[in-house]
């Protein structure tokens, strides 16, 4: 059965193959670059259950969730209310964003930014790096063995934290294979697009924690009761986009999340 994935992952793949820019190239331009913020270290040093706030314009799902957006604005309001991280869509199709939300965002605060994005390629990844993310996804459902190895280790070579997103125990074990040391559980089924908090609880019980792995449970979170139900389980951050988007007041959102 086809999953919400495949579209997009589809007009990606369409656009990377596409793309006649050299690697070398974009390489000699990461070189002159300041060193990333780093990310997974945040994380790791904030007391509690961190927060990674995200600027999300709309979904494929919901649509339009905030269309008014200012990604300064928002980026500050979410670090006054305590976020430890941002997480920044880029993808314009689907989700309205851009890389210069991501460098608006990014230059309005101290914090490190995860580039939410579809990555696909050697070349999305350097992209990453050079619109000025800290860190890079990779969605262990969209990618071979392969190209999860290749381009995890591509991002640790050019300065980037890499989080892997993963929905079950397979995608796990396959996340764990590369080295993952920073691992997303979406709670989103990907076929029925339904949460299931059951399901982040479910693998981080697989997760063998003497690796130093930093959990992150991604998706449906939805207020303070989701957000301690979590940190039970175990996650140590959760990375939340529409209940914040949403909010009258996103610093007091966060401040709230931080506080569960």
């Amino acid at each position: 059965m086809a999953t919400y994935l495949d579209r997009i992952l589809a007009a990606h793949r369409a656009r990377a193959a596409a793309d006649e820019r050299d690697l070398a190239d974009l390489r000699r331009e990461i070189e002159g670059l300041p060193v990333p913020r780093g990310f997974t270290a945040a994380l790791v040093a904030a007391p509690g259950l961190s927060v990674i706030a995200e600027v999300k314009r709309r979904s494929p799902s919901k649509g339009e969730l905030a269309p008014g957006l200012v990604p300064g604005v928002l980026a500050k309001s979410y670090a006054d209310g305590g976020a430890t991280c941002l997480s920044v869509l880029t993808d314009a199709d689907f989700f309205g964003g851009s890389a210069l939300d991501l460098a608006e965002a990014r230059a309005a605060v101290d914090l490190p930014v995860l580039r939410k994005d579809f990555t696909v390629s050697a070349l999305d990844v350097a992209d990453a790096r050079l619109m000025g993310a800290d860190a890079v996804l990779l969605i262990a459902a969209a990618l071979d063995d392969a190209e999860l190895h290749t381009l995890h280790a591509l991002a640790v070579e050019l300065g980037l934290d890499v989080l892997v997103e993963v929905h079950d125990e397979d995608e796990l074990r396959r996340a764990l294979a590369v080295g993952a040391r920073l691992i997303g559980v979406n709670q989103r089924d990907l076929v029925t697009f339904e949460v299931d908090q059951q399901r982040a609880v479910r693998v981080a019980g697989r997760v063998p924690r003497e690796l130093g792995v930093v959990l992150v449970a991604e998706s449906g979170v939805r207020g303070t009761q989701d957000a301690a139900a979590l940190a039970e389980a175990g996650y140590d951050a959760v990375l939340v986009g529409e209940h914040l988007v949403r909010a009258a007041d996103p610093s007091a959102a966060v401040r709230a999340l931080r506080g569960a």
